[in-house]
């Protein structure tokens, strides 16, 4: 359920509000252990998504990074490579 999560912090371009708040959604299920809550915890589902997504969004904006900033394409084809070699995935 939260291999979703991925680190967010020191990539160019920066996070997109879209993935912080993926992220959160991805954290909540895990602690709640649903992917879709109940009618009766539906609002409080939401409101952590939505708290959890705004601190992250300030956790991020507020770390310093002492390396350069790495390049999200050239970082997603080293985990499809590490995936391939594994033995998890096919090559494609």
């Amino acid at each position: 359920m939260c291999r979703n999560i991925h680190t967010l912090h020191n990539f160019e371009p920066a996070a997109s509000s879209d993935e912080v708040h993926a992220a959160a959604l991805q954290y909540v299920r895990k602690i709640a252990g649903t992917t879709k809550p109940s009618k009766a915890n539906q609002a409080a589902f939401d409101q952590a998504v939505e708290e959890i997504a705004h601190l992250t969004q300030h956790l991020l904006d507020d770390l310093v990074a002492t390396t350069p900033p790495k390049n999200r394409e050239e970082e997603a084809d080293k985990a499809r490579a590490r995936a391939v070699r594994s033995g998890r995935y096919a090559a494609a």
